[in-house]
């Protein structure tokens, strides 16, 4: 049977969020352990005091390493971070047709200069991410296929990454990880050799910029 220490350390250390938040010292064990009991007892079968969670958590906490530095190097050059706004995502089911519909669709959207346009196989699903001038073209090329969702308004914000962080480990965890802790929802993500493009709600378009431009490099 799972000790209570166990037990505790099992469940901090299958959240990302805990186990940072506990190992800088920024959570309060004695909420964290209110909250813990519950699930604990559920899990041990039997009753768990608050108490005993708490000195479980401060245990665990002294063992947690000290992070240092972990500031993570975006880009190369000032103002590597850039953004497109009134963008629209199209998700429709992958067909035979699917390929031939994106070969006309680029090959339409190209005199379109400065136009944003990405299409995203899956394995049964094709995505495609444009500007909202865009959406009519996408709209009549891709009419005969089964459209699965429509997300309108939105911005994507771009991160030019150093080459060389390719080989960092970590390296999307660390940018996302800001983004999560201040509540931003992303609605995907595209990632390139050297670049890392978020696709949010223009509401919260604000708040990532924010975020994220305190992570680039100046």
């Amino acid at each position: 049977m799972l000790s209570i220490s166990t037990k505790v350390e099992q469940i901090v250390m299958e959240s990302a969020f805990l186990t940072e938040g506990l190992g800088r010292g920024l959570i309060n064990l004695s909420e964290l352990a209110r909250q813990l009991q519950p699930q604990i007892e559920t899990d041990l079968w039997k009753p768990v005091g608050q108490a005993a969670v708490v000195m479980a958590l401060r245990r665990l906490a002294e063992r947690l390493p000290v992070r240092q530095g972990g500031e993570i190097v975006l880009g190369e050059r000032t103002g590597e971070l850039t953004t497109r706004t009134e963008l629209t995502v199209f998700t429709y089911r992958y067909s035979e047709r699917s390929y031939e519909c994106q070969r006309q669709l680029l090959a339409l959207a190209e005199p379109q200069r400065g136009a944003f346009i990405t299409v995203t196989r899956g394995v049964n699903e094709v995505m495609i991410i444009c500007s909202r001038g865009l959406t009519c073209m996408v709209e009549e090329v891709f009419s005969e296929e089964r459209q699965l969702a429509r997300l309108e308004h939105l911005t994507a914000v771009t991160l030019h990454l150093d080459p060389a962080s390719r080989g960092t480990p970590g390296i999307y965890h660390a940018v996302l990880k800001k983004l999560a802790w201040d509540k931003i929802n992303l609605v995907n993500i595209i990632c390139t050799y050297t670049e890392l493009t978020i696709l949010l709600e223009q509401s919260q378009t604000g708040a990532a910029f924010s975020v994220l431009s305190k992570i680039v490099e100046h």
